[in-house]
């Protein structure tokens, strides 16, 4: 090593050492957000539970009680489902822009599974520090949430307590979702050679992410098998509110085989999309990126998916489980008489839970355009060495973020519309007075919370990430390694 190189390898270390707090943010907030879902979610039940043994009308019912407790199994579940899908996304993305770092630690007599380790431990220390705050925040809302209800006359008061040993399993749930989505992240540290520190590293290319045949038939296999699943649900559901949680398993089998999918699905469809933006060099080059790097663009485009199908799925299923409820009432008015204050405050709850979601798909977006542009320092100095103006490159980092928005917008809105509406008929489908199976209702306020939500966070994901690259002057982002 000659000593020119010396202070070189000085220089970096500590920015390796410096740049996992600040890559590690996002990815507290969303444990953070995952275990005030699933805590809040379990202290609001337990209220409305408390509530609804005092009514005088649905007081006598169990299946209220129990369909109130099946609720909350499922949307927990989903929340540390989707916690450990971003999770293990997100440190996917960082992992992807350490390789370098990674490498040279390995030149110096480090191994892969020390590296893994190290990252694995980060994702421990994320899910702890989450879950410590979004426990504490998940009471803090659901004892306001009590308080406004009862305030606004929607439910009684009840002697409800917000200790609960049953709140540990939400934690727990989280904190070994965070640390096994990182560990599954850092997979790609095992790749990682002593030689790609003398030289570029580059990500999977197109034709090496389409010719994977055990990946892509695992992905088949998954959404076929998560079909299936949700199919035994609706049917199962015509005679057990318990169907629901078949489709639950149908659900999630099913976008893990999206997931799995996703490195040879979206990038074709994001250069489809990106074409229809125009054909402008910004626009053309934008579209392209989508292609030539395919696990980076599908990385950024499958959180937002996650967000907006969370948002149909709960919008969809809030709708469809009105609908399914008062059709049963018009049926059977004797048996439902009265319901339509608690039927109100369950309500309530679905939209908390959409309002989670549409903070969840917000900061899955802006976290990885965030880092995908960090991590592309040199490549965007280039183009500027190049001839592209600070205005040309701000274009292609909108037209990148429109083009992911898009695309993950009207497949979250597919997928969301057909999750929501088997979860919403399997569950409810066997209550006395339902009509059989019923057509999806679409919730047009969600619909369009979700569409021109998607076009500010177009803005507003591209804003923060083009602001840091233009900062950058050609030369010194040549000079980034």
């Amino acid at each position: 090593m000659s000593a020119a190189a010396i202070p070189r390898v000085r220089v970096k270390t500590p920015a390796s050492v410096r740049t996992p707090l600040r890559e590690h943010v996002p990815s507290v907030l969303v444990a953070g957000l995952s275990a005030a879902f699933g805590v809040g979610l379990l202290q609001i039940i337990g209220f409305l539970s408390a509530a609804i043994s005092q009514d005088d009308v649905t007081g006598s019912s169990h299946t209220v009680t129990i369909m109130l407790q099946i609720v909350a199994i499922v949307f927990i579940v989903i929340a540390v489902y989707v916690s450990a899908i971003i999770t293990a996304n997100t440190f996917a993305t960082i992992v992807a822009g350490r390789v370098r770092s990674i490498a040279l630690l390995r030149l110096l007599g480090s191994t892969a599974a020390s590296q893994r380790q190290q990252i694995a431990t980060e994702g421990l220390f994320v899910g702890v520090a989450g879950t410590v705050l979004g426990g504490l925040a998940g009471t803090g809302i659901a004892f306001a949430v009590g308080r406004i209800a009862v305030a606004l006359d929607i439910v009684p008061e009840n002697p409800y307590g917000y200790l609960d040993p049953v709140l540990v399993l939400p934690v727990v749930g989280v904190i070994l979702t965070t640390w096994t989505a990182s560990w599954v992240g850092s997979r790609r540290v095992l790749t990682v050679t002593p030689l790609q520190a003398l030289g570029g590293s580059e990500e999977l290319s197109r034709e090496e992410v389409v010719h994977r045949p055990g990946r892509n038939v695992l992905a088949l296999v998954l959404v076929v098998a998560g079909f299936l699943f949700l199919v035994l649900g609706l049917l199962v559901g015509l005679a057990s509110p318990f169907g629901v949680l078949i489709g639950l398993v149908g659900g999630i089998t099913s976008f893990t085989g999206v997931v799995f999918a996703a490195d040879r699905v979206m990038p074709p469809a994001l250069r489809l999309v990106g074409r229809l933006l125009g054909r402008s060099a910004p626009a053309r080059l934008a579209a392209e990126n989508a292609l030539r790097h395919p696990q980076r663009s599908s990385r950024a485009t499958i959180g937002l998916v996650i967000g907006v199908t969370l948002l149909m799925t709960f919008g969809v299923a809030m709708a469809t489980w009105q609908q399914i409820i008062l059709a049963a009432q018009a049926q059977q008015p004797e048996v439902y008489q009265g319901i339509d204050q608690m039927l109100n405050a369950v309500l309530a709850i679905f939209s908390i839970l959409i309002g989670f979601s549409g903070v969840i798909a917000a900061v899955g977006l802006v976290n990885n355009l965030s880092l995908s542009v960090l991590q592309r320092t040199r490549e965007l100095g280039l183009l500027r060495a190049l001839g592209f103006s600070v205005q040309q490159l701000r274009r292609m980092i909108l037209s990148e973020s429109a083009q992911l928005v898009v695309t993950a917008v009207v497949l979250g809105i597919v997928l969301g519309g057909f999750y929501g509406w088997a979860g919403a008929q399997s569950m409810l489908g066997s209550i006395n007075g339902a009509p059989g199976f019923v057509f999806p209702a679409v919730p047009w306020v969600i619909l369009a919370v979700v569409l021109v939500g998607g076009a500010a966070l177009t803005g507003i994901a591209s804003w923060a990430p083009t602001r840091r690259a233009t900062r950058v002057s050609p030369i010194t982002a040549l000079s980034v390694e």
